[in-house]
């Protein structure tokens, strides 16, 4: 697998830089926008699965048309032929279209986007491209944004067992290629080790890239977690985008729990008790902003964001958890900022499977 490499952004991005220049519900800003002289200058090339996700994509799209709302630009989105079957001759196709339409700047979503961008970035060298959940490429038109995911999977299982849940579940996206998914599901097992290890006992952990290879819900996704919740699984941490909607309905038919991604996913299902949080619509936004203010260069070509930068965490005013309180959490951040606390990636980045060894949480990984 090729190894994301990035530079630590110090220089920007720091405590409160992620608040949006302005309170905007991006659902109110219009998806398909008119040009008047039918050119687009901020375009968004999707990763696999819908634009409306309620996750990666759409928290993508939220950053480019709150940007460019607020700043008068045009925008178009464009969604590589072949939908989850896309090749990278259709990702190049998306952004060549792009370019071709008088973008700008181009804001590519998806780890597999790399092999297109790189070939596009080269052949369309005026154009600025925003690599989100990807790497650098030594070229001075990419910078690639990379989260800390391993660090907001951890808060997640760390939360979760302190707030009881003893038998956990963890379905990634991406079929255990992702390099982001597979630093949510490594963060989480840690999580939940140190906190089970604090509270003395074990917990179990079934965990799982099946049926999760294309980003998109599943009759078998579904079953397998219905049969998860069956045997006495308590809580299921979606990892993967849009499979949320067969684990959610899993939940919703076993009185199952769920963890939710990238976003906050409590407004899309009763189930959703806490969700591992990274900044993506402010990420995707906060980039656009150094294509147009100056600073593009200043970026380096590729940028990693997490809990110093606020970039990664839970959203503790609408979770329902009880017994693990915004003090326990912000004390948590706290240690991971101090760097008292250090969450490990690099075992996950190579195997997705990466094997502790865990003193208090038995995983079950599931093929």
């Amino acid at each position: 697998m090729k190894k994301i490499l990035v530079l630590v952004l110090a220089l920007i991005l720091a405590l409160g830089s992620f608040a949006l220049a302005e309170a905007v519900d991006p659902a109110t800003i219009e998806d398909n926008m008119t040009s008047d002289n039918g050119t687009y200058e901020v375009a968004f090339v999707t990763d696999v699965g819908q634009l409306k996700d309620k996750s990666f994509n759409e928290g993508t799209w939220n950053g480019v048309k709150l940007y460019a709302s607020e700043n008068g630009l045009s925008y178009k989105y464009y969604q590589p032929a072949n939908g989850d079957q896309a090749t990278d001759d259709d990702r190049y196709d998306a952004m060549k279209a792009a370019a071709d339409a008088g973008a700008k700047v181009i804001v590519c979503a998806g780890f597999m986007q790399g092999t297109a961008l790189e070939k596009a970035a080269n052949e369309f060298a005026d154009v600025k491209f925003i690599f989100i959940d990807g790497w650098g490429m030594g070229l001075d038109n990419v910078v690639g944004v990379a989260f800390k995911e391993e660090q907001c999977g951890y808060l997640a299982g760390y939360a979760v067992v302190k707030d009881g849940y003893e038998s956990l579940g963890f379905a990634g996206g991406g079929g255990g290629t992702n390099p982001a998914c597979m630093r949510y599901g490594y963060g989480f097992i840690q999580g939940a080790n140190d906190a089970a290890k604090e509270m003395g006992k074990t917990v179990d952990m079934k965990f799982t890239w099946a049926y999760g290879a294309s980003f998109s819900p599943s009759a078998e996704l579904q079953t397998l977690i219905s049969g998860w919740y069956e045997a006495g699984t308590e809580i299921v941490f979606s990892a993967g985008g849009s499979i949320f909607d067969s684990i959610t309905a899993a939940a919703s038919a076993n009185d199952g729990a769920v963890i939710g991604v990238d976003v906050d996913q409590s407004f899309q299902s009763d189930t959703v008790v806490t969700s591992a949080l990274k900044g993506i619509t402010e990420g995707t936004y906060q980039m656009i902003g150094k294509a147009y203010d100056g600073t593009w260069a200043d970026l380096g070509g590729a940028v990693s964001l997490g809990i110093n930068e606020d970039a990664v965490g839970l959203p503790v005013d609408t979770w329902s958890l009880e017994g693990f309180t915004v003090d326990d959490y912000n004390a948590l951040v706290e240690s991971m900022k101090s760097g008292e606390l250090v969450v490990d990636a690099e075992a996950a980045e190579g195997d997705p499977n990466a094997k502790g060894p865990w003193d208090a949480v038995t995983v079950d990984y599931v093929e």
